[in-house]
């Protein structure tokens, strides 16, 4: 049967066929909140009461959510994840990093941490769907690696490297709000809000323990040189005052706020987690019983929770992400670079598990009429 003829039934389709990786799917509920909220905020000066307000909504959230320790604090800057790195290299890492890379944005980040200011970094590296891991390295001050590879769908625990006099740093881009995380095992934990959060893109957002706002602020006073645009002490002085150093994108921090809001009003880290288990449970047990398709992460004990790689045998999976599109199901494409033939899923708390598992009853049909 040809692709563009391929109907799927509406009794097999999720209620929402939104699984993008990033960015996500926004809860109607958030826009419907941000419609009502945004006629205080919007076009109104990110320095006064109004939007300082959700600002220090959004903080107090994710204070609230991931329970976090005595004198760690919420820091926000603009410019998302990729202006984080950049962020880091220039006023967490005194001389030399170490990273770990086992996808497309752990390498990047390694990337950046070889500025021409640092010695060149120290890289522990895995194969795609696979991790590599941290481990303490004499001459090391800034250790750095992904809690959830977004590219490929590989996940690890997060805990500190026991190095004393250096810092950890997990990239939670895609893992925020949906894997379990103690935050005493990390002293920056860093993410943006189009992903779990379920908001839009254009922030940063890092958990910093109190040896991380010290490493700002010794960095800050070395003489340095460090682009306004990059510099942490900054961000943390005016992230103290609930308000971002450059303009923000009003709506996002309106819609991740409410999203931080609704998961706390159900249950915080915990009800997340175990919501994200059902989706992720749903996805792979499908995928581990169907001949033309399996996880893509071999080792189960890494397979993410939040992002899920299904690689296909004898069918052609960017057909069936077409005629999955063409039906109203979105944004299921493998991540460009991996080049493999696969759906990717993000499953984030936003997402229902039952539409997961409607997702995979609906790829059940398009695979028996494509074959």
């Amino acid at each position: 049967m040809a692709t563009a003829d391929i109907t799927i039934p509406e009794d097999l389709k999720p209620a929402d066929g939104r699984f993008g990786a990033g960015p996500s799917k926004v809860p109607a509920s958030a826009v419907n909140a941000l419609a009502e909220r945004g006629l205080d905020t919007m076009g109104t000066s990110h320095r006064k009461s109004a939007v300082k307000k959700q600002v220090k909504r959004l903080q107090e959230g994710l204070a609230e959510f991931y329970s976090l320790p005595e004198g760690y604090e919420v820091v926000l800057g603009v410019g998302g994840t990729t202006a984080f790195w950049d962020v880091a290299a220039f006023s967490l890492v005194r001389t030399k990093a170490q990273a770990a890379t086992f996808g497309e944005f752990g390498s990047k980040f390694a990337k950046e941490l070889a500025a021409p200011h640092l010695e060149a970094p120290s890289v522990r590296k895995a194969e795609p769907g696979s991790a590599a891991r941290l481990e303490a390295e004499e001459g090391v001050d800034f250790y750095a690696t992904p809690h959830n590879e977004t590219s490929t769908g590989v996940a690890v625990d997060v805990r500190r490297v026991a190095a004393e006099g250096a810092l950890t740093a997990h990239d939670a881009t895609s893992s925020a709000m949906g894997l379990a995380v103690d935050v005493n095992e990390t002293d920056c934990y860093y993410f943006a809000p189009q992903k779990g959060l379920a908001s839009d893109g254009g922030l940063w957002i890092a958990l910093m323990s109190p040896a991380a706002l010290e490493r700002t602020e010794e960095i800050a006073a070395s003489g340095r040189h460090i682009p306004g645009f990059l510099d942490l002490k900054t961000a943390v002085d005016n992230s103290r005052k609930n308000q971002t150093y450059n303009t923000p994108a009003v709506a996002t921090v309106i819609l991740a706020a409410e999203q931080t809001d609704l998961l706390n009003s159900q249950g915080g880290l915990d009800y997340a987690v175990k919501r994200c288990a059902a989706s992720a449970e749903n996805l792979y047990s499908w995928a581990e019983s169907r001949d033309f398709a399996s996880p893509y992460v071999t080792d189960a004990a890494l397979r993410s929770n939040v992002v899920g790689t299904v690689d296909f045998e004898g069918v052609d999976a960017a057909e069936i992400a077409a005629v999955l599109r063409a039906n109203g199901i979105l944004d299921t494409e493998p991540y460009r670079k991996l080049g493999r033939n696969q759906l990717r899923i993000a499953m984030y708390p936003a997402v229902d598990p039952a539409d997961v598992a409607k997702l995979t009853e609906s790829i059940d049909y398009v695979v028996e009429r494509l074959a």
